[in-house]
């Protein structure tokens, strides 16, 4: 699914290349479980989207 949304960007913007996909793992305060959150952020911004 995550060549779909990076070829789906490079189509339409041809600056998409200086994307990325974010994959974070949260743990739920209800549950205990663990909930896989995803962005799609500027590289500039990996970084400072992880911590």
């Amino acid at each position: 699914m995550a060549k779909k949304v990076v070829a789906t960007l490079k189509k339409e913007d041809p600056n998409a290349k200086n994307f990325a996909k974010v994959i974070k793992a949260v743990k739920s305060e209800k549950t205990g479980a663990y909930i896989f959150k995803e962005e799609i952020v500027p590289l500039d911004q990996v970084k400072e989207t992880l911590k």
